[in-house]
């Protein structure tokens, strides 16, 4: 059911500068809503002109339903037609077909979307362009650069295409260079040079040692910063929250209809068959934890009664959500650092298929690279951040991968790079805490326990109600 919209103070911010900046980028942390800002800004601008249809470039879980879930949520966007040009080609095609005012496709799909809207002697249809993520676009070269966004060049400044907005949170997470690409879809690079080698020779000299990147000059950021001034909107948390509490943002999957179908299953039968394979639960703390497995995206199966004790018991994949949710928030993070905590081994072991970049806390050597900053996602099980354990200094950013009912636990993740400890160490800077929550799952109950610190028992018997 959709809910009335009362912009925040920088949400109002937000929406007033992107209607008066036809080409222009938003710099904004993730979860200060970026996306209803967006979508409300194209909203009312359709009473005085006309900015569909629109194109929203994304990252694919973005692509394929964050977009369409926003104009459900809030009821002045109900009017919106959105599309989601994912998948196979006919559903792209229909997508397209589709005469929806916004139309979604993920980065990977650029080249196919220019090929099928502007080649062969069609008139490029949209009017708008927004890059969610434009930190993909840093790559961009007047000459080779990446397929993607070299396609992407040729109708950046079509005629008919009247705005472009560029969304991410950090935008340049490895340095000043990051930028020019981004910007050269705003600008034409007018404020940044017309080539990336203009751009380099201005601001940056060669590293000494001949090897490294080039590094910027004393006065590069000062200028580089002055020069995107009056293009571009930066919204940091920290300047509209209390840094002294974490920024909690719960970030919401949907179930694939096969693992639904198993979760509801185990919650009122105890009982579920997937791939061929029988899962039971022989009590409520059982099926407690069975049904927080599904929601993580798999699921152990039925010890044997000669496994040996201590072995990593085998499991079955039932989705890859939140693997593709975290995927999105180490995107719109731009790489910063991440402790990622999880519960259950299983979730362990697919983070570290997924992110080759991830590292296991396991000794004090581990602590001590994250400290130093050489650890981009560290993997940590909360019994393991007990009391001495202190991560503070690597980064300023937690995402809780599974969800448990202790809230010790809990608390001991969040202690150990927690408000206090930025404080302590001298930084002011928020803390943000993600969440990865599959939508009708006992992962809403156990953040409602957290919230009211009701007893486990009477949590469950509120969900085994409402199932």
């Amino acid at each position: 059911m959709s809910q009335p919209f009362t912009p925040r103070g920088y949400q109002s911010l937000a929406i007033r500068y992107l209607m008066e900046h036809e080409r222009c980028n938003l710099w904004a942390d993730m979860g200060l809503g970026k996306t209803v800002s967006s979508l409300t800004m194209l909203d009312n601008l359709a009473l005085w002109e006309d900015p569909f249809p629109a194109l929203v470039l994304g990252p694919l879980r973005v692509a394929r339903g964050v977009w369409t879930r926003e104009t459900r949520k809030w009821a002045h966007l109900k009017g919106l037609k959105i599309a989601a040009a994912v998948g196979s080609v006919n559903d792209r095609r229909a997508a397209l077909r589709s005469g929806a005012d916004i139309i979604t496709t993920n980065h990977e799909n650029i080249p196919w979307m220019i090929d099928n809207c502007y080649n062969k002697g069609k008139a490029w249809p949209f009017r708008t362009v927004i890059s969610d993520e434009s930190t993909r676009l840093k790559g961009f070269r007047l000459r080779n650069g990446g397929q993607r966004a070299a396609k992407l060049g040729r109708v950046a400044f079509h005629p008919r295409m009247r705005r472009w907005v560029n969304l991410t949170g950090l935008a340049a997470p490895n340095g000043l260079l990051d930028l020019w690409g981004q910007q050269w879809f705003v600008d034409g690079g007018h404020r940044l040079g017309l080539n990336f080698t203009n751009f380099k020779e201005r601001w940056f000299r060669p590293h000494p040692d001949g090897q490294s990147a080039w590094i910027p000059l004393p006065f590069a950021e000062a200028q580089i910063h002055a020069a995107l001034a009056d293009c571009t909107l930066a919204i940091r948390a920290k300047d509209w929250f209390n840094v002294a509490e974490p920024i909690v943002q719960d970030v919401y999957v949907d179930m694939p209809t096969a693992a639904r179908r198993a979760y509801k299953e185990m919650q009122t039968k105890l009982f579920t068959q997937l791939k061929g394979i029988d899962f039971e639960a022989f009590s409520s703390a059982a099926k407690s934890q069975k049904c927080l497995q599904l929601a993580s995206g798999a699921l152990y199966h039925n010890a044997e009664e000669d496994a040996p004790p201590l072995a990593d018991k085998p499991f079955t994949v039932v989705h890859d959500e939140k693997l593709d949710a975290l995927q999105s928030i180490v995107e719109e993070t731009a790489g910063a650092p991440l402790v990622v905590a999880y519960w259950f081994k299983s979730d362990l072991k697919r983070l570290k298929e997924r992110f080759k970049q991830a590292r296991e806390l396991r000794t004090m050597q581990d602590e001590d690279d994250w400290n130093a900053g050489k650890i981009e996602m560290l993997l940590l099980h909360p019994k393991s951040a007990g009391h001495g354990l202190d991560l503070q200094f690597g980064g300023h950013r937690i995402v809780y991968f599974s969800q448990d009912w202790d809230l010790e636990l809990y608390a001991q993740v969040l202690e150990r790079i927690g408000p206090v400890r930025q404080l302590q160490a001298g930084f002011d800077r928020p803390v943000f805490v993600y969440h990865l929550v599959a939508r009708g799952t006992l992962d809403e109950v156990v953040i409602d326990r957290r919230i009211s610190k009701r007893a486990v028992a009477d949590c469950l018997r509120d969900a085994m109600l409402a199932a």
